[in-house]
């Protein structure tokens, strides 16, 4: 990918990163994760994946997400009242929403 080859040869030829601020910590944090080949990949695919033919229902069905259909809401199984409920019976004083 040609974002991280320029940052990559941007630092080896000025001798630091194309964001250069007063502040080392931020100029670390934004040029390290942009010189990694496989973080640039990671955000563009997750971008794709959540933009790109978000409605059809293959495609839903293909990324597994008529399986957390049923999570979405709380009462929406029967089994997350007992998998978060509160240990020694405090249910009753603080309720699952």
């Amino acid at each position: 990918m040609s974002i991280p080859q320029y940052f990559n040869e941007y630092t080896a030829i000025k001798g630091y990163g194309p964001v250069h601020t007063s502040a080392r910590w931020f100029n670390d944090m934004v040029n390290v994760p942009f010189s990694s080949e496989p973080f640039v990949a990671s955000v563009v695919a997750f971008f794709l994946d959540n933009t790109l033919h978000k409605k059809d229902s293959s495609i839903r069905k293909d990324r597994g997400k008529h399986w957390w259909d049923k999570f979405r809401s709380f009462k929406g199984d029967t089994r997350s009242e007992e998998f978060y409920s509160l240990p020694f019976n405090l249910n009753k004083y603080f309720p699952s929403v």
